[in-house]
C-alpha cells in the first residue's frame, strides 16, 4: 500500500480528510523536526509538505516519492527543477488563500496608519493615567495605494480599497487593462509607483527576480511618510535595509506579515523600531482558509494516487 507522509500537521490537514486517503494509502503524520520523520520519508509516495526545504539533498532521502503537495500558495522551499527531473509532482494550494491575506494586508493598514497597536500597548499600560500622548494617525481617505503584483492576492487588496477612497495603482509584469476599467486602477512602472504612493504593499512570489526587489534604493525612491506592507515572502524586501530606512526617517513605517528569517530572532532590532506593526506569518491563518486549503491539498494527493495528473500542478509544470 501507498504511503502518505503529512508534514503539514494535524492542525492543518486534519484527521478526517486524512481519511479520506486511507482507502488509497497509509496515511502518517510527523513533525519535520523529530528523526522519525526521515525514516517516515524514506518509504513515502507523496508529501503533504508544511515548511519543509525540498531539495536535492531531502530528496535523496525518498527515493519513492511522487508527488510534493505544497501546503499554501507560495512554494519557494521547494526546488520544482530537481522535482521535476525526478518526476515529481509539485502542487500547491492557489486562490482560496487570497480574501484571507487580502483581509490581513486591509489589518496591518489600518493598525500601521491608526496606531492601534501602540494604542492598545497604551491602555493596558494604564490608559487613565495618561501619562503619555500618542501620535496621531493618518486617514486612508485620498492617499495612494500602490500595490506590487495584481495576481489572486493583489486583486483582493484592491477590491477591498473600494470601500477605503484610496486611489490604487499597481505594477506587474503583465498589465491587467480589464481590471484596469473595472476596478478604476492605473497601471503605473514599477518606480512610479514607489515615487507616488502613500501605502505600498507587495503581492509577488519569492523568484530570483524578486529576491530584495526593495532595498536601499526603492526606499530612497519611496515618500518619506509612505509605508510598506509585506504579506508575501521576507525576502522579497531587503530587511537590513528596511531598518536603516525606517532609523533614518526615509519612510514612515512598515507592517510586515513575514520576514528574511522565521521567526524573527529575539531582540531583532526590526521589532524595536516603534514604527512598526509585526505579524507572526498569519496571512491565511483562518479556520475557514485553512480547512479549504487542507481540502485542495487532498484532492491534489488524491489524483496522484489515482495515477491521474493532480489539477493543481505549480506553474512551472503545467503544460
Amino acid at each position: 500500500m501507498k504511503k502518505v507522509l503529512v508534514g503539514a500537521g494535524k492542525i492543518n490537514f486534519p484527521e478526517e480528510l486524512a481519511d479520506g486517503l486511507r482507502d488509497l494509502a497509509e496515511v502518517v503524520y510527523e513533525s519535520p523536526r523529530e528523526e522519525a520523520y526521515i525514516e517516515e520519508l524514506r518509504d513515502a509516495d507523496a508529501l503533504i509538505a508544511g515548511m519543509e526545504t525540498v531539495d536535492d539533498a531531502f530528496l535523496d532521502k525518498a527515493p519513492g516519492l511522487g508527488i510534493v503537495a505544497r501546503f499554501g500558495v507560495g512554494y519557494d522551499s521547494v526546488d520544482v527543477g530537481a522535482c521535476t527531473k525526478r518526476g515529481i509532482h509539485v502542487t500547491h494550494t492557489p486562490g482560496v488563500l487570497s480574501g484571507a491575506v487580502a483581509d490581513l494586508t486591509w489589518g496591518l493598514i489600518l493598525s500601521q496608519m491608526r496606531g492601534i497597536v501602540e494604542s492598545d500597548g497604551h491602555v493596558r499600560e494604564g490608559w487613565a493615567g495618561r501619562t503619555r500622548r500618542l501620535p496621531l494617525g493618518a486617514d486612508t481617505e485620498g492617499k495612494t495605494l500602490g500595490i506590487v503584483g495584481m495576481g489572486r492576492i493583489g486583486v483582493e487588496v484592491a477590491k477591498r480599497a473600494q470601500g477605503f477612497d484610496v486611489d490604487v495603482v499597481y505594477s506587474d509584469v503583465y498589465r491587467r487593462e480589464d481590471l484596469e476599467e473595472s476596478m478604476g486602477i492605473k497601471f503605473v512602472e514599477f518606480d512610479e509607483l514607489l515615487k507616488s504612493a502613500d501605502i505600498v504593499s507587495i503581492h509577488v512570489p519569492l523568484i530570483p527576480s524578486t529576491r530584495h526587489l526593495i532595498g536601499a534604493r526603492e526606499f530612497e525612491l519611496m515618500k518619506e511618510d509612505a509605508i510598506i506592507v509585506n504579506t508575501s515572502r521576507g525576502p522579497v524586501i531587503d530587511q537590513a535595509a528596511l531598518v536603516e530606512s525606517l532609523k533614518e526617517g526615509k519612510i514612515g513605517g512598515a507592517a510586515l506579515d513575514v520576514f528574511e528569517e522565521e521567526p524573527l530572532p529575539a531582540g531583532d532590532e526590526l521589532a524595536g523600531l516603534g514604527s512598526t506593526v509585526l505579524a507572526s506569518h498569519i496571512g491565511s491563518a483562518t479556520v475557514e482558509t485553512r480547512r479549504k486549503m487542507a481540502e485542495v491539498c487532498a484532492v491534489n494527493v488524491r489524483a496522484f494516487l489515482e495515477g491521474k495528473t493532480p489539477p493543481n500542478l505549480v506553474p512551472e509544470q503545467r503544460k
